[in-house]
């Protein structure tokens, strides 16, 4: 869904992927998104409903009631009388604009590293994690399902 959603916005909006980790219950990703082509806000938010429907039918599909029923129950009263029917996503979402190279460089480390940190441990070497860009930038691997744009085309 997430590789999806990446490669829509890239066909639709002309935003490049620079760097992305796909976690077990959240995204980091680095985006660059051209002048006056597009609102961020509504980048997330339609990226979000695209992967909320997605997820639901998979759910659907898979008869997954247990499941389905957690999404319905964590929608507001206030989002189900406007029809909405399951959750899959927080409201907010964190962004950070990237002005300089330093605090780029800052950013590709933090979400290349977050397979490995903290509680997660999901491979031994973060450019292990398959869900990364890490190994495009440390080993010049491309990756199978998302067009990674080099950030140094752009910056250096």
């Amino acid at each position: 869904m997430v590789y999806n959603w990446l490669k829509l916005i890239d066909e639709k909006y002309e935003i490049k992927t620079f760097a992305f980790v796909i976690m077990p219950n959240h995204v980091h990703a680095i985006l660059y998104l051209p002048d006056n082509k597009a609102d961020l806000n509504k980048i997330i938010g339609n990226g979000k409903r695209f992967m909320a429907y997605a997820l639901v039918d998979r759910l659907e599909q898979r008869k997954e009631e247990k499941l389905l029923n957690i999404l319905s129950m964590a929608c507001s009263e206030p989002e189900k009388s406007k029809g909405q029917k399951h959750k899959a996503f927080e409201t907010s979402f964190d962004a950070k604009p990237i002005f300089t190279l330093p605090f780029l460089h800052q950013k590709l480390d933090y979400i290349h590293h977050n397979p490995v940190s903290g509680k997660w441990n999901l491979c031994k070497e973060y450019t292990d994690y398959p869900h990364s860009s890490a190994a495009f930038y440390v080993d010049g691997i491309i990756h199978e399902h998302v067009l990674i744009t080099d950030y140094r085309d752009y910056w250096l």
